[in-house]
């Protein structure tokens, strides 16, 4: 297995979240547990706790970059070491469709400050050119209008809307379909 790849932004470090640093994931969850939920799925029965489901999430990040299905990065604010934001790359396929899905997250505290476009743009140049896959999709809610308008700068076109296509917070939800095409295909 190659070394995890560490990418630089102008505030932060990115890392693929892997067990030692399921420590950084707990903290920013439990900071941001009433910002985060209005947009992601209900956690597993399985993780009894959150430190669990942590520690179940960064063993499935480097099992997953491991394996070449996923790259899942935190970004760590330089000056103060905490996680300030997540950007996955997850369900990689290769062959024919050279593809795979984002998905995003930023601390309460960092929210429009332009921070997610940043670590975002620096995941998707490691995608793009290191990885060198082909399209990247990305989903929002259509009431998620801070989503819409990070896709969008980024480059992401929308391609359709899907009825009930992911449970989020316990509810079925609509979601917008976007993609980006990479511009060196």
């Amino acid at each position: 297995m190659t070394a995890p790849p560490t990418l630089e932004t102008e505030r932060c470090v990115l890392t693929v979240l892997r067990p030692e640093l399921a420590h950084l994931l707990l903290a920013y969850r439990q900071r941001n547990a009433t910002h985060l939920a209005p947009w992601e799925p209900t956690r597993s029965a399985e993780d009894a706790t959150l430190q669990d489901a942590c520690q179940r999430a960064a063993a499935r990040s480097a099992q997953g970059y491991a394996d070449g299905d996923s790259v899942q990065f935190i970004a760590i604010d330089r000056q103060s070491q905490t996680m300030v934001a997540a950007c996955n790359f997850t369900n990689i396929v290769r062959g024919p469709f050279q593809a795979c899905y984002l998905g995003y997250s930023v601390d309460q505290d960092w929210q429009g400050q332009g921070l997610m476009r940043e670590v975002v743009q620096a995941g998707m140049d490691h995608v793009f050119g290191t990885l060198g896959l082909h399209r990247i999709m990305a989903n929002h809610m259509p009431s998620n209008v801070r989503s819409e308008r990070l896709l969008r700068s980024l480059g992401f076109e929308r391609e359709g809307y899907a009825r009930a296509y992911l449970q989020i917070a316990g509810h079925w939800e609509d979601m917008v379909l976007n993609a980006r095409i990479n511009p060196q295909s």
